[in-house]
């Protein structure tokens, strides 16, 4: 298996000063390359992330797995034959990645790994 978890991800309304309140608990320094849109919390246990979004929709969940593999299109192959469904397949050539939902309907994103460290850095 080839899967490592990449960051959580939060949704909310106002993403600042929950990250900034996760930043505190967890040792963590805020960044903001996204004005204010997206921020992450790195040099706690594992990368945060505070998405902003409009309107949380009922029943989706407000944190997922963003989960990073050596081989995107092989690892989604493996997933959606072990029971995944496909949500959407996102993103541009300069970095994808797949949103997925497991069997209980809870949705996570995959990326390739090299992307996710690029698109980080």
């Amino acid at each position: 298996m080839t899967l490592r978890l990449g960051m959580v991800n939060f949704d909310a309304l106002d993403p600042a000063p929950l990250a900034r309140w996760w930043a505190d608990q967890v040792g963590g320094e805020v960044a903001d390359p996204y004005d204010g849109s997206f921020l992450l919390v790195t040099g706690g246990p594992v990368t945060l992330a505070f998405q902003q979004v409009d309107d949380p929709t009922p029943g989706k969940n407000k944190i997922h797995l963003d989960l990073t593999a050596d081989d995107l299109d092989a690892e989604v192959d493996r997933l959606l034959g072990a029971g995944a469904t496909l949500v959407e397949r996102r993103g541009d050539d300069s970095f994808r990645w797949v949103t997925l939902a497991d069997p209980d309907g809870n949705e996570f994103c995959v990326a390739g790994q090299e992307e996710a460290e690029a698109s980080a850095t």
